[in-house]
């Protein structure tokens, strides 16, 4: 008797003829490598300020701020705080303007690169790229 396992078994064994193609990558659009690169800023912006969030959260938390407060104090008359300064108000500003800056830096390097692979591509001829349908 056969059952399905066996026709899928013999179904698989089947080999079919994979096409092999071998394309030549000669230009990358300005443009969309632009809006690529922003996608990859945005994302990475959100990740920093996520990320300066929780380790802000985490310090704040283990009271490390207050323990550098004490150090600071033996040292000091008691007039600086580093609490003044490392606010959560504060440590978001400055995780916005971090991934502001990386937004326009991510941004404009994309274009950039697009923009010397093309050029490069007249030297070069491109990079091959081969496919295979299966």
């Amino acid at each position: 008797m056969s059952t399905v396992a066996d026709k899928l078994a013999k179904k698989s064994t089947h080999k079919t003829n994979a096409k092999q193609v071998r394309l030549r990558l000669v230009y990358v659009d300005f443009w969309s490598a632009v809006k690529l690169s922003f996608l990859a800023a945005v994302a990475l912006a959100i990740v920093t300020i996520v990320s300066f969030f929780l380790i802000y959260m985490v310090v704040q938390t283990t009271g490390l701020i207050a323990q550098m407060d004490e150090f600071l104090a033996s040292f000091t008359d008691g007039s600086l705080s580093i609490s003044q300064f490392v606010g959560l108000p504060q440590v978001m500003a400055f995780a916005t303007i971090v991934a502001i800056l990386n937004l326009v830096v991510v941004t404009v390097l994309g274009a950039v690169i697009a923009g010397i692979y093309n050029l490069a591509v007249k030297v070069t001829g491109g990079l091959l790229v081969g496919f295979t349908s299966n």
